[in-house]
Parts: structure tokens; C-alpha cells; sequence
């Protein structure tokens, strides 16, 4: 089993960054993938971005692409999602998921955060 904790949202105001956190205990994160999703009020989550175990082959929605960088560091069992020129739209709750492989796919991932919550402010 393993146990995903999100941290490292708030409020910022439109142009400002923030950097979620995703650290893994229990069985950590192993070989697997991880994903970071998003689920804005009253919508349906949605894929951000994914990197596989060793690091390469990040993916990124096309939404934030050019603004998010997804990293992760194994020895720490944390992957990190850097948000830059952050807008209103991004406002939302944002969820770290582990799977075998990397997938756009919430279906593809087995365990899942609580999630953080991130305001962007106009």
C-alpha cells in the first residue's frame, strides 16, 4: 500500500508560481509512474502531468504546458509539480497518483492523494 500526501498549495495571485509537493510512504513509490491531476469546481478532474519512475518522459496537458514542470526525487520518495504564470482558470484541486506507467489516464493510476488545494486569485 502506499500513502501519497499532496502539500504545497494556497492562494496566489494571476503571474504568480507555486511548487506542489507529492510525497509517498508506505510501500513509496517503487517503479512507478506519477501522475498529477486537477478537479475545479463543478468540473471533471483532469490530467496536468506525469513523469515516469526514472524521470523521463514527462508529459504535460496542453493547458499547462510551457508554465509546469513535474520532477521527482526518489531518494526523498517526492515529485514535485512547479507551477508558473499561474491563472484564475488554474484555481482547483490539485491530486498526485501513482500507477505503473505513465498515463493521461486517471483510470491507469492505484493510489491517489487527498489532494491541496490551489487558489489563483484575478
Amino acid at each position: 500500500q502506499v500513502q501519497l500526501v499532496e502539500s504545497g498549495g494556497g492562494l496566489v495571485q494571476a503571474g504568480g508560481s507555486l511548487r506542489l509537493s507529492c510525497t509517498a510512504s508506505g510501500r513509496t513509490f517503487g517503479s512507478g509512474a506519477v501522475g498529477w491531476f486537477r478537479q475545479a469546481p463543478g468540473k471533471a478532474r483532469e490530467f496536468v502531468a506525469t513523469i515516469s519512475w526514472s524521470g523521463g518522459m514527462p508529459n504535460y496537458a496542453g493547458s499547462v504546458k510551457g508554465r509546469a514542470t513535474i520532477s521527482r526525487d526518489n531518494a526523498k520518495n517526492t515529485v514535485y509539480l512547479q507551477m508558473n504564470s499561474l491563472k484564475p482558470e488554474d484555481t482547483a484541486v490539485y491530486y498526485c497518483a501513482q500507477g505503473k506507467a505513465s498515463s493521461l489516464s486517471a483510470w491507469a493510476y492505484d493510489y491517489w492523494g487527498q489532494g491541496t488545494q490551489v487558489t489563483v486569485s484575478s
